[in-house]
Parts: structure tokens; C-alpha cells; sequence
């Protein structure tokens, strides 16, 4: 698999390109009729009702100040790589998305195939790079930027025609832990109660492994790619991949966070550092059984403990979409990655 695809995984968060906004506002306005028209608009999940309405209007504070959204959204455009899930858990179908994968983002993944069903969204974009003129086209009452890069040029351009959630603030760029994100995805929507309910469930998930494994507290795991040879990466523990395996009870090694540069959510090494992996156990979760063959033909991997004692396991992104589920790390996600992933930690000895 070429490297545009799924190694990319690895990389976005710290090394995505600066967006050329592909329409400049006057445009967008002009594309959406001068603004959202929202009484032409249609409910993309459930239809609002008395009660959901009564938790209007809100104040969403994020990255770049404060949204204030008067009624529910009916419209929703999500432009953070994940932020599709909460909302989709949450009752609503975005009308436009962003693709991560270089795939379409919708009727693959097993943890949302059901929830988009025959309903799929515009593409508007691949990662932090947006299309205003498809976005403004669909004439959204609300976007939704919170596992983003999104800059303030892009803020302010969208929040001429529309309503515009962006990402959390007093956190790095792709860095705010799911339970943030999922909260200011739920405030957007008037759903708080439900929001609450979707994480107290989530984090019960985690519990409950907590709970049966509690030696993993005592391990220290890393979480490795390579999408070149010669060249590794281990992701930082404000990366949703090590983030996930930190919440399921095991330890993360500090060293990795003090190796990536700033700003970054992985650590990028050559072959004479592969030591820094050799940790209690090291979840390598990779593009190919190609790159799993050449990280264990590695000389200097070979002679690591946690090699030779057989403490490795190597994962999939997809076909099972293991790695896929716990980089998304969200509401969704997350049980569908603990049911698989679960069993094969557990098999290590």
C-alpha cells in the first residue's frame, strides 16, 4: 500500500499542508444564497422536537472564541477527521464530511455502517483541506471542527454564512482527550444529557477491562507505525492510539513524549532508537503484512526483549479495522476496538 494512504495516519496531526481555501468568502456567500437558509432545511437526524429545542440558545467557547447557536442545527457539516461519529451517535447525520482515508468515509466502518444507512454525506474536503464552495453549497446551520487543524482564515471565512464550532480550546491541535471533544460536539447540538449519558457508557467500557486486567497497570505499553523502511514512529500520549491503551490501565513511556518535537503527537526515529520500544509490550499497528515483515527482519529490532519474548503484536488499520477504531478513539469507535483488541492483549504472556 502506497504511502499516501494509510501511513498517513501517522503524520497528519503534526505535518499537514497550509490549506488554500479553494473559494474566497464573497463566493461561499454567494454559493449558499447569502447564508444558511434554515427554514428550507430538513432534520438530518432525528426531527427537533419541543423539548430539544428548549436547550436553545447555547454558547459553544472553542479555539477561537465563542459560538453562540440560537436553535437546534439541523444541518451539520463535520470538518474534524472523527467528529462525524459523536454526532452520528448523538441521532444527527452530518450532510457533509471530510475524508481521513483517502476513501469515503461512510458505509465502511463497522461501528457507523448502520447509522449512515443510505444517507451519505457530501465530501467537502480531505483532512484540514475544506472545499468552501461545496460546504457553503449545502447550506449548513452548524459546522463542526473538532478533531481538526483548522486555521483562523478557515474560521473566518465559514463563519460568514454559517455557525461554526472550532476546535477546543487550551489544547494542541488534534490533542483534546474524546470526552472534550464529544461535550462540545453534544453542547452544539442542545444534547448534553444525552452526551453525558454516551460517555458515562464509554468510560464504563474502560472500566470494566480496567477491571479484569488490572496487571496492565503495571505495564508499560508504546504504540508503533512504520510507513518507511529505516524510518519509526511512536505516538505521544496525546495521540488517541496511545491515549486509548492508556485508558484501558496500561502505563505509557515519558521518553517518547521528550523525543517528538513540538507540537507533534509522535516521536520519529531511526532504526539505532528502536530501544525506546522495548517496553512491556508494543502494539504496532500498521498498513501491511509487508511492513510487519520488514519491522521484524530489523537487526536491531531482533535484539529487543519485548521481540524476542514475543510481548509485540501487530495490528491491522483495516481487514479487521482495529488500528482504524481506536485512531478514531471516539464514542463510536472505542467498544468496537476494545471487543478486538481486548483478546489479543490478553493472549500475551
Amino acid at each position: 500500500m502506497s504511502s499516501g494512504t494509510r501511513p498517513g495516519l501517522t503524520r497528519f496531526v503534526r505535518n499537514i499542508p497550509r490549506v488554500a481555501v479553494v473559494a474566497v468568502a464573497a463566493l461561499a456567500l454567494a454559493a449558499c444564497g447569502g447564508g444558511a437558509e434554515k427554514s428550507e432545511s430538513k432534520p438530518s437526524g432525528d426531527a427537533g422536537t419541543n423539548a430539544k429545542s428548549a436547550a436553545f440558545p447555547v454558547t459553544v467557547e472553542h479555539k477561537y472564541g465563542s459560538t453562540k447557536i440560537d436553535s437546534e442545527p439541523k444541518k451539520i457539516v463535520t470538518l474534524g477527521l472523527s467528529d462525524q461519529d459523536a454526532v452520528l451517535a448523538l441521532g444527527v447525520k452530518p450532510v457533509g464530511s471530510v475524508d481521513w482515508f483517502k476513501e469515503q468515509p461512510y458505509g465502511k466502518w463497522p461501528w457507523t455502517k448502520d447509522k449512515w444507512g443510505d444517507t451519505p454525506p457530501q465530501i467537502v474536503g480531505e483532512r484540514d483541506e475544506y472545499n468552501i464552495e461545496k460546504i457553503a453549497a449545502l447550506k449548513p446551520d452548524l459546522v463542526i471542527a473538532q478533531y481538526s487543524g483548522m486555521k483562523k482564515e478557515q474560521y473566518d471565512t465559514l463563519s460568514k454564512f454559517t455557525k461554526v464550532v472550532a476546535q477546543p480550546k487550551g489544547h494542541v491541535d488534534y490533542g483534546a482527550p474524546w470526552q472534550v471533544m464529544t461535550r462540545q460536539i453534544g453542547k452544539a447540538l442542545g444534547k448534553d444529557a444525552e452526551t453525558e449519558k454516551l460517555i458515562v457508557g464509554v468510560d464504563a467500557r474502560f472500566k470494566a477491562v480496567r477491571d479484569k486486567h488490572p496487571e496492565w497497570a503495571t505495564k508499560t505499553l508504546a504504540v508503533a507505525d512504520s510507513f518507511e523502511a529505516g524510518k519509526y514512529s511512536a505516538f505521544t500520549k496525546t495521540d488517541p492510539k496511545a491515549i486509548f491503551f492508556a485508558e484501558l490501565g496500561f502505563k505509557l513511556k515519558p521518553e517518547i513524549d521528550t523525543m517528538a518535537k513540538p507540537g507533534w503527537n509522535v516521536a520519529e526515529f531511526s532504526a539505532e532508537k528502536l530501544n525506546v520500544l522495548d517496553v512491556d509490550r508494543v502494539v504496532w499497528v500498521t498498513s501491511s503484512t509487508q511492513a510487519n515483515d520488514r519491522i521484524k527482519a530489523e537487526p536491531l529490532y531482533k535484539k529487543l526483549k519485548v521481540n524476542q519474548e514475543k510481548r509485540d503484536l501487530f495490528v491491522p488499520y483495516q481487514d479487521p479495522d482495529i488500528g482504524a477504531a481506536f485512531s478514531f478513539n471516539t464514542v463510536l469507535s472505542i467498544p468496537y476496538a476494545i471487543d478486538e483488541i481486548e483478546p489479543l492483549l490478553t493472549a500475551i504472556k
